[in-house]
C-alpha cells in the first residue's frame, strides 16, 4: 500500500525529531576575574616573552584584503561575523589568559594572504584555511573549510581581489569536516563530472569522513559545543577563540566523493600543471590524512600534523584516541620532506618561512608528543595512574618557551591521559574503580556523609576564597549531581568555572569551562545540532553507515524477548536490505527482501536518510509516491519504535 494512508503514529515512529530540555539554569552573567585569577595571569606573562613580534609579523605577511560584514545561512542565521572580534585589539583582558590573548589576536588576521608566488590563503572565514594554488587552467583549492556558505564566500572573495578562475581541482587534507565540508561552496558533483576536475583525498577518507559523523554524531556534536564555545558571547569574558582558528561556522554542511586517492606512502601527482608530492600520513591527528610539498615553488603543507600549537591527542568533544609515538614519528619523517622547503603552510593558522624556522617547528613538534609519550609511558610503569600523571608531566623549558607548540588547542595535561588511554584504558587498576557507583548516587551519599548540600557549598566557598578553585569544583560538582534543586551550588559552581576559564591557555579548556557556567546558569540548549546543516553530506553517507547507527541505537532492554524483521528496499539504489532483531541486538544484511519478513518499507534513498535525520516533510512520507509499506504496518511501528531518537540536548554539568 502507499503511504499516503499512513496513520500519524507510523510515521511519527519513522521519522527522528530533535528534543527540547527545559531551562533549569539560576541566570545571571560571568563574574570578574577574581584576585588569585589577576596573579595566576601577571605571573603568565611575567614568564613568557609575550612581546615577541615575529609571529605576528608572519601572521601578517603578504596580506591583500580584509572581509567585512557577515555570513549568513540562507533563513538569516549568522555564521561569521568578520567584526566579532574587533575586542581583541589592544592588552590582555584581566579575564583572559595573556599567551591565550596573545594566541587569539594572531588568529585575528582574517583576510586573503599571498604567501608565495601563486599561493594564497584565506584565513578567518572558518576556523580552517582555504588554500588556493595557481595552477595553468585555474585554483586548485586546498581544504574548501566546513561549510558551503563560508567556503562559497571565500573563493568569491579571491576572485574579487585576483581575478575570478574556475576551480581546476579540489585537495582535501583529511576526514575532518572543517576540512571537506564546504566542497559544495567551491565546486559541484556535475562539475567535477562534466569538466573532469580531480579531487584528491587520501585513502580512507570517505569511510572516515562518513562513519564518525553518522554513528557518535549526537554526542560530537553535544559535546563540541563545549570544545569550541559555539554559544559563548563574543567577548573577554567567553569565546575568545578555539585554538585553530576562529569560531567554526555551523553551516551547511556537504561532501564529494574523491576522484584520486592517494594511496602510497609517497605519491608524486601533476595536478593542473603543479607537480604534487603527497605524503600518507594516516592514524595520528586523523585516521585518514596526508600531507603534501610543491617542490618548484619550495613549499611544504603540514596539513593539520603541524599547526601553530600543540595539538590534541584526544580531542574535549571526544574521539579516538590519537597516537602520539606514531604523530612524532611523521614530524621525524616532515624534516627529510622540508629539506628543500623556504615556505610553510598548513589547514590552520598562519604559515612560516624560511628552512631553518620550518624545522624548528616541526622538531618541536616531534619532541612534545614523543616527550609526552615518553614519559608518560616512564611513569605508567612506575605505577602511577591516569588522575596522578597530568600534574607529575612537565615539558622541558626548551619545549615550553615555544610559542608554535604551546597548549592552546591540546593540552598537556589531557594529552598525557590520552597516551595512558590509548595503552592501558580509562581504568587505573585500582579494583575500587572497577565499579564504582554512578556519579548521581555516589554524589548524594558524599552529601548524606558531609550533611548536606549547604556544609558542601560552604566547604567549597572557602575553597574558592582561598583560589583553591580545582577542591572547589570537585566538591560543587558532588553538591550540584547530589542535590539538583541547590540554586547555591549551581551558582558557586559556575562562578568557580568562570575563573577555571579566565586562567585556562588552552582555548578548549576556556571553552569548556565557561559553556559549563553558561549552562549552570541558563540550562543546557533548547534543541540539537541541526542534523538539515549536515543533509548534503549524509546524502552521499554509504546506507550502511545509518543501518549501523540504527542498531546503536536500539533500546536493548525495550527489545528483549522482541523478534522482528524488516526489508528495506531502496528503489533509486536498486538495493535491498533485511533488518531483524535477535537476543535484542538489530542486525543487518545486504540481500533480497525476506519471504518472511514483518513488513517491507520500500523508498528512495533520499526519503531514507531524511527520515533518519529528521528532516522528512510531509511531502516526503504522506504526499510521495516514492515510499510505500508492504505487510504489517504495526509491526513497523513496532520496529523502528524500539529505536532511540536521542535529541542531542542531555545535560553534562546539571544531571
Amino acid at each position: 500500500m502507499k503511504i499516503n494512508t499512513l496513520n500519524a503514529t507510523l510515521l511519527a515512529a519513522l521519522v527522528i525529531l530533535a528534543g527540547c530540555s527545559k531551562n533549569t539554569g539560576i541566570g545571571g552573567a560571568a563574574g570578574d576575574a577574581s584576585e588569585t585569577t589577576l596573579k595566576a595571569n601577571a605571573l603568565f606573562a611575567q614568564e613568557l616573552k609575550l612581546d615577541d613580534q615575529q609571529d605576528f609579523e608572519n601572521a601578517k605577511r603578504g596580506f591583500i584584503a580584509k572581509p567585512s560584514g557577515k555570513i549568513t545561512t540562507a533563513d538569516g542565521t549568522v555564521l561569521k561575523d568578520f567584526d566579532a572580534y574587533n575586542f581583541l585589539d589592544g592588552k590582555a583582558a584581566d579575564t583572559v589568559n595573556p599567551s591565550l590573548w596573545r594566541h587569539a589576536q594572531l588568529n585575528a588576521n582574517f583576510g586573503l594572504f599571498k604567501v608565495s608566488e601563486g599561493v594564497y590563503q584565506l584565513r578567518g572565514f572558518d576556523i580552517a584555511n582555504m588554500t588556493l594554488i595557481e595552477g595553468k587552467k585555474g585554483w586548485i583549492v586546498v581544504d574548501p573549510l566546513t561549510a558551503r556558505e563560508t567556503s562559497s564566500a571565500a573563493l568569491a572573495f579571491a576572485n574579487q581581489h585576483l581575478g575570478k578562475k574556475p576551480v581546476s581541482a579540489v585537495i582535501i587534507t583529511h576526514a575532518h569536516a572543517d576540512h571537506f565540508g564546504g566542497v559544495l561552496g567551491v565546486v559541484t558533483p556535475k562539475e567535477v563530472a562534466e569538466r573532469n576536475i580531480p579531487v584528491v583525498a587520501p585513502e580512507g577518507f570517505m569511510e572516515e569522513a562518513t562513519s564518525e559523523n553518522i554513528l557518535v554524531g549526537t554526542a560530537m556534536a553535544r559535546r563540541s559545543l563545549y570544545q569550541f564555545g559555539r554559544d559563548l558571547p563574543r567577548n573577554a569574558k567567553g569565546n575568545v577563540d578555539t585554538g585553530l582558528g576562529k569560531d567554526v561556522a555551523y553551516g551547511t554542511i556537504g561532501i564529494i566523493a574523491p576522484t584520486v586517492l592517494v594511496t602510497q606512502p609517497e605519491q608524486k601527482m601533476d595536478i593542473d600543471g603543479v607537480g604534487f608530492v603527497f605524503y600518507n600520513a594516516p592514524g595520528a591527528e586523523c585516521p585518514a590524512e596526508m600531507t603534501f610539498s610543491i617542490p618548484a615553488k619550495r613549499l611544504y603543507d603540514g596539513a593539520e600534523n603541524l599547526s601553530q600549537q600543540m595539538h590534541n591527542l584526544l580531542p574535549v568533544r571526544g574521539a579516538k584516541v590519537r597516537d602520539a609515538l606514531r604523530w612524532s614519528n611523521y614530524m621525524d619523517h616532515a624534516l627529510e620532506q622540508v629539506r628543500e622547503a623556504d615556505v610553510y603552510i598548513a589547514s590552520h593558522n598562519w604559515p612560516e618561512w624560511g628552512n631553518a624556522n620550518i624545522k624548528k617547528l616541526i622538531t618541536m613538534h616531534r619532541d612534545v608528543y614523543k616527550y609526552t609519550h615518553d614519559q608518560t609511558v616512564r611513569l605508567i610503569n612506575a605505577g602511577y595512574t591516569i588522575k596522578e600523571i597530568p600534574d607529575l608531566v612537565k615539558l622541558p623549558k626548551s619545549l615550553s618557551e615555544y610559542f608554535g607548540a604551546r597548549g592552546y588547542y591540546g593540552d598537556l595535561r589531557h594529552n598525557v591521559k590520552a597516551v595512558y588511554q590509548f595503552y592501558l584504558g580509562a581504568y587505573d587498576g585500582n579494583p575500587a574503580n572497577l565499579n564504582p557507583l554512578p556519579p548521581q548516587e555516589s554524589a548524594k551519599r558524599y552529601l548524606e556523609l558531609i550533611g548536606g548540600a549547604d556544609k558542601a557549598v560552604a566547604a567549597a566557598q572557602t575553597a574558592y576564597d582561598k583560589g583553591d578553585y580545582r577542591w572547589a569544583a570537585e566538591l560543587l560538582n558532588h553538591a550540584v549531581f547530589g542535590d539538583p534543586s541547590s540554586k547555591t551550588a549551581k551558582e558557586l559552581l559556575a562562578k568557580t568555572y568562570d575563573q577555571m576559564g579566565y586562567v585556562a591557555e588552552a582555548a578548549t579548556w576556556r571553552n569548556s569551562y565557561l559553556t559549563a557556567a553558561l549552562e549552570l546558569r541558563n540550562g543546557p540548549p533548547a534543541k540539537g545540532a541541526s542534523k538539515a546543516m549536515l543533509m548534503e553530506m549524509l546524502l552521499q553517507t554509504p546506507i550502511e553507515r545509518f543501518l549501523e547507527a540504527m542498531a546503536a541505537g536500539l533500546n536493548g532492554p525495550d527489545a528483549e524477548g522482541k523478534n522482528l524483521k524488516v526489508n528495506l528496499v531502496l528503489t533509486d539504489l536498486k538495493e535491498s536490505y533485511v533488518l531483524w532483531i535477535e537476543n535484542s541486538v538489530l542486525h543487518f544484511k545486504k540481500a533480497a527482501p525476506a519471504d518472511d519478513a514483518n513488513a517491507t518499507l520500500t523508498l528512495t534513498r533520499d526519503i531514507f536518510v531524511k527520515m533518519i535525520a529528521g528532516t522528512a516533510g510531509v511531502k516526503d512520507t504522506l504526499l510521495s509516491d516514492d515510499l510505500k509499506i508492504g505487510g504489517s504496518k504495526i509491526d513497523l511501528v513496532r520496529f523502528f519504535g524500539l529505536i532511540d531518537k536521542a535529541p542531542g540536548t542531555f545535560a553534562i554539568v546539571t544531571k
